[in-house]
């Protein structure tokens, strides 16, 4: 494999920038280099941009376009969701509902609305699958609930929760629902009215934009504290000087993936099945595992474990593979995943894990080769443990 690149399949980590989406952002590195916020034409077209540039975002979550928010990306847009309602509506109640499965910048943000705040925080349980109960929520909920906060689709493994279910829920009970949709926006549909959500999140590298950029989706009526003062960019809502290039490229993922859902979805679950197939018939089906519901999961995601392996030590052996065991944010942790261990795997199991994320230039050739690859570096360390 020398001089080749590693089979990319951390697509859930993060995303290559796609051509036409750098593109659409060189000019505004170049020449539109203006502030929106000026009156001079500079400033009119990058105001220009930016504006069809939060056109585009809602075109794709079904929004207005108003109620689009450019922020640094889905960490910041999950703790303005979140502490930004909890605190606007912390005279009704200090109550919020979320479950075992999040993304740390959810739990971690509840962990210091926690501490700070004294809120309440209700950890949800979720099934072997990673699948939350829409009656535990609805249980859960009491007159000091301010906010819900439930991802679209799970990072690691996948599963797709029943956001519409628990979004009337919220609705009927008259309490807040955020989702974060980082992991879904761009991969399968998510429109802001079917999922009856109030606040959403879309993080930019996720969906082939460039880091540093995401959006979160604020229903109009929404009440939430600011939480970034300044002066009166975003609609007096989060100050700071727009980041004009990378919000014109958002904007333009966002325009690519409305196009493309579908089509997108078809071909690369088919090649995530074809890896899945390939492991299954080289190991044998009592060696692994699938991790995450076998149909209502993200149509590129592909979390196993694998009986007999640690995932960490066997993609170090394997550098022709670009893989993980699980959230980027927790890469190189001794620990097993907790969301595997919330989900009901021995420990032993989530060590074994690894999550095989595909994406928009994930090819067949690709797959075989990492099928290949992955049954002979397994076997071949199985083989070694039995000769020692």
């Amino acid at each position: 494999m020398k001089n080749k690149k590693p089979i990319y399949l951390d697509y859930n980590a993060t995303t290559p920038i796609d051509p036409a989406v750098f593109e659409a952002m060189l000019p505004y590195l170049k020449e539109h280099f203006g502030n929106p916020s000026s009156n001079h034409i500079y400033g009119k077209l990058a105001k220009e941009a930016v504006n069809r540039s939060r056109e585009q975002v809602a075109e794709l979550i079904g929004s207005e376009a108003n109620e689009v928010l450019f922020t640094s990306g889905g960490t910041e847009s999950n703790n303005y969701a979140i502490i930004g309602t909890a605190l606007a509506n912390i005279k009704k109640g200090r109550h919020i509902i979320t479950s075992r499965i999040e993304h740390p910048s959810v739990l971690e943000t509840l962990r210091y609305l926690e501490e700070k705040f004294g809120f309440k925080i209700t950890l949800l349980p979720v099934d072997e699958y990673g699948m939350v109960n829409p009656l535990d929520v609805e249980r859960a909920i009491t007159d000091e609930t301010v906010l819900i906060t439930i991802m679209h689709a799970n990072n690691e493994v996948g599963t797709i929760e029943p956001i519409e279910e628990i979004g009337r829920i919220a609705k009927e009970k008259g309490v807040i629902f955020h989702s974060d949709a980082a992991q879904s926006c761009g991969k399968i549909e998510v429109n802001v009215d079917k999922l009856n959500v109030d606040l959403l999140t879309i993080a930019g590298h996720k969906l082939y934009a460039p880091k540093g950029i995401g959006a979160l989706y604020i229903r109009n009526g929404t009440n939430l504290d600011k939480i970034i003062h300044g002066a009166g960019q975003e609609q007096g809502k989060r100050a700071g000087t727009e980041n004009v290039p990378y919000i014109v490229g958002l904007g333009r993922a966002c325009e690519i993936a409305s196009g493309k859902i579908y089509d997108f979805g078809q071909s690369v679950k088919t090649l995530r099945d074809k890896l899945h197939k390939d492991i299954l018939e080289g190991l044998g089906e009592e060696r692994v595992k699938l991790n995450g519901h076998p149909r209502l999961r993200l149509p590129n995601t592909l979390n196993i474990s694998i009986k007999g392996i640690v995932g960490e030590e066997l993609l170090a052996q394997m550098p022709e593979i670009a893989a993980s065991t699980g959230s980027a944010c927790h890469a190189g942790s001794a620990e097993p995943s907790p969301v595997l261990l919330a989900m009901g795997l021995t420990r032993e199991q989530a060590l074994g894990a690894l999550r095989l994320s595909l994406g928009r230039w994930s090819t067949e050739e690709e797959m075989h080769k990492a099928s290949q690859l992955i049954v002979r570096h397994v076997k071949s360390k199985t083989t070694t443990k039995i000769l020692n």
